[in-house]
């Protein structure tokens, strides 16, 4: 490939994987939800895992182009530790935190059997980071983030994380709201009881 070809495979790889990636965490919310759907639950899930395989190869072809092309040298280990490369350091070190959250994920999916369901839900949170990581850096680093387009394309993706994450919250809201008073706190009744027991 010529350095026109790695240039342009780079710019179209990223921001394929930065919409995959958004689907991926919309999905995620929207499954761990239990949102309303004409899908089963093992349908949505197993989508949302294709997804993310998705999002994960066309990063990794982002990443390849993007040191593979020799108008800047960006070096192997900026791949993985921020910070370590000069050219645009702030921004590249941005999607260097969001990929290494990204892998940190995608490890604990494949390891899921093998580790406790708690550390697997909050490895799993870090996607919630990653994604962040990957918009910042597509509008800092991108070279296409001064067209209108692309903005217009940042603002979707960001409004579909946004809306999906505030649906979310008010589901658990309304579902603390309608527990049974008992769950929450004892009844009077109980904790009166209690302590006419304890003072004997």
């Amino acid at each position: 490939m010529s350095q026109i070809d790695l240039w342009y495979a780079t710019r179209a790889t990223g921001i394929t994987a930065l919409v995959l990636l958004t689907a991926t965490v919309f999905l995620g919310i929207l499954v761990a939800g239990r949102a309303p759907s004409s899908l089963p639950a093992f349908a949505r899930a197993d989508l949302h895992r294709r997804i993310s395989a998705l999002a994960v190869v066309f990063l990794a072809v982002h990443v390849l182009t993007s040191l593979l092309d020799s108008y800047v040298h960006i070096g192997w280990w900026s791949v993985v530790v921020p910070l370590v490369s000069g050219y645009h350091r702030a921004w590249l070190a941005l999607g260097t935190v969001g990929l290494d959250l990204l892998l940190a994920v995608g490890i604990s999916s494949v390891l899921r059997a093998h580790i406790p369901a708690r550390a697997w839900r909050l490895l799993h949170w870090l996607a919630y980071l990653s994604w962040p990581s990957a918009v910042v850096h597509a509008l800092g680093m991108g070279s296409d983030a001064r067209f209108a387009w692309l903005q217009a394309l940042i603002a979707v993706c960001a409004a579909s994380v946004a809306g999906a994450a505030l649906w979310r919250a008010l589901v658990a809201g309304r579902a603390r709201a309608a527990r049974p008073e008992t769950i929450i706190r004892a009844r009077r009744s109980l904790r009166v009881g209690a302590a006419e027991g304890a003072g004997r």
